[in-house]
Order: structure tokens, then sequence, then C-alpha cells
């Protein structure tokens, strides 16, 4: 007969919501936001009502999440979570609006997502806290007036630009936008998480690992985990040799650029003599989408100075040049002299 293994439930510090700050001495950067953010909330409470809506945005995995959690702890409300691919009719809206409790937060995540025809019912819920049914067709078809309890609204999005502007003007309570993190911030973040994770993390490891992380806590966070199950399955002590070795082998370099990245760099300057070249042509090269090339790699690679756009296309900086060991052509370094 054989003995059936027992069952392991996970362990609650394992996941990406345990490593989530619920204090504000616990959340790390984003000072002036923060600063803001007390001065509204403090105000909201003293006048005994809920905040005004608010709206985060920026790269992802900067903290708009937390910062929505962090907001309703701080208002002693609940907090109902959603995102706008999840809300695909206007019933839907209607259901979680009116099920909110007076002082509730909605939080609404990637709400640049959400359908224009459910814009269209969230303009009068947060603006005057009524919601507008229509129910029937045709002639016969008639308006439902609802009343909302007060509830406060905070959206996030990663792509502010496609937020139509009658709805970012009705974030009344501030637009707020998200920092990259310095690397002195991101050990901080990383200290913490090492701590909760039960790791031995030295302070050469935590700057290891910042330096690579992208200035993105949630990157960081990613790095931690895989350095902690390299060092484990090597049997070796986490410290800043362990942590390259184990980026190393991930294809992270000590500029945080993945194998991805360094091809796309490589094959502008191999293929292209380093620009300039038309992002479409670029993407073809390289075997990827447009909107890839555009949206995944080139904001860090633009960030460090990698690359630049121009009208004439992309062209690589002597900055990646020397990131990647290939010599300046002649052009480049007649600039430089």
């Amino acid at each position: 007969m054989t003995q059936s293994k027992e069952t392991k439930l996970p362990d609650d510090r394992f996941l990406d919501s345990a490593l989530r700050p619920d204090r504000w001495d616990e959340y790390v950067g984003q000072e002036g936001v923060k600063s803001n953010l007390k001065i509204l909330l403090q105000a909201a409470i003293e006048r005994g009502h809920p905040p005004e809506h608010l709206l985060f945005y920026g790269p992802p995995g900067l903290g708009k999440t937390t910062l929505a959690y962090l907001v309703a702890k701080e208002l002693e409300a609940q907090i109902k979570v959603t995102s706008g691919p999840a809300v695909e009719k206007v019933g839907d809206l209607a259901s979680i609006l009116t099920n909110l409790q007076a002082g509730d937060i909605l939080f609404i995540d990637e709400i640049h997502r959400l359908n224009k025809a459910i814009e269209e019912v969230l303009y009068p819920a947060m603006e005057s806290g009524s919601l507008n049914i229509i129910i029937g067709k045709g002639p016969s078809a008639r308006t439902i007036q609802l009343e909302l309890p007060p509830f406060t609204l905070i959206a996030a999005t990663t792509r502010v630009a496609l937020l139509s502007s009658p709805l970012r003007s009705r974030f009344s309570g501030g637009t707020f936008r998200m920092e990259f993190y310095t690397d002195e911030e991101v050990s901080r973040i990383l200290a913490r998480s090492a701590d909760i994770l039960q790791i031995k993390l030295n302070s050469g490891a935590a700057r290891a690992i910042a330096r690579r992380s992208r200035a993105t806590p949630r990157i960081a966070n990613q790095f931690l985990k895989r350095c902690r199950d390299y060092a484990q399955v090597k049997k070796v002590l986490l410290d800043e040799r362990v942590v390259c070795e184990a980026l190393e082998m991930l294809e992270v370099d000590e500029l945080g650029l993945t194998a991805h990245d360094r091809r796309l760099l490589t094959t502008l300057i191999e293929k292209f003599n380093g620009g300039p070249v038309g992002l479409g042509t670029l993407a073809a090269a390289t075997s990827e989408e447009v909107a890839t090339v555009e949206e995944v790699y080139e904001p860090y690679l633009l960030q460090l100075g990698l690359i630049e756009r121009t009208p004439r296309g992309r062209e690589a900086t002597p900055r990646a040049y020397e990131h990647l060991g290939f010599p300046l052509p002649k052009t480049e370094q007649r600039k430089l002299l």
C-alpha cells in the first residue's frame, strides 16, 4: 500500500502581495506623491468625508496598486478591486457601484482599457454620485437614476494618454505620476523583502540586484527570489558574487539589459551601422512586433541613453557601442572630437 504524500499549503510569505508595505513608513520612495496624499487624506478624515477621486500613472511595477491599498488602510475603508478589461458591460459597472458602502474605495487598475460606453456611465457616478440606468429600448425606453453612497475612485494606468480628457478631468483629488526609484531606494526595498522572505542578504548583494532592477521594485523583488533559488540549489551564501552569477544565468547584465535588449542594440549596430533606421525595419530585423519594440524595449534603452529617436529613425549612441564592446564608427568619433 502506498502512503499518500502530505499536501503542503502555500506559504503566504512567498506571495507577491506579502511583499507590499502596509504602512506609510514602510513605503520607500515617491516622496512627493506620499506628501500630497497624506495632506489630502488628513483633510478628508477631519471633514468626515471620503477623499476626492485619485489617478496614479506610470510604468508598471512602481507601486500604484500598493498606494491604493495604503490609502484604504489609512482611511480604515473597505477596498473593492477590479480592472478595466474585467468590466465588460455597463451592467458589470452598475453591479460594482451599487454594492459599494459609504466611504468605500473602488480601485480600477488599467483604467485606460475601460470601454468608452462604460466611461459614460462612470462620469455621473464620479461627479454627482448618481448612476443612470436605461431600461427598455426605443420609444418606451426610460432612465432611472440611482443615488450612490459617497465613495472614492482610485484608478491606475500605465498609459495615461489613452484616457479621454473628460475622464482625466474628473479625478479632482489629483493625478500623480509615479517616478522611477534610485538604487539606494531599491536596496532598502530589497532589505525589507529579504527580511519577509527570511533571506540573508548583505548590502553588497542588495546593491548588485538594485543596479540591475531597471529602477523598478517589482523587478528587484523578482530578481531577489531568483537569486535566492540559485543560492539555495548551489548551497552557497547569497553575496554579491552569487547575485552576479545568478543574474548572468538569467542573461541580465550589469545595466539590467536582457538578452532581448542587447539583441536589439546589436542588430541596430551590426546590420544598420548604428542607424538611423525606421522602427518598422528594426522590428522586422529582430523578428519583433513594432509595438513590442516601442513599448517594451525602447523606454529603458532611452532612459539609459543607449538609443535615440530621431526624425530619420532610431540611432545607437556612443554609450551603446561602449557597453556592447563595439568600436565607434568614424562618424561618431568625429562628433566626439
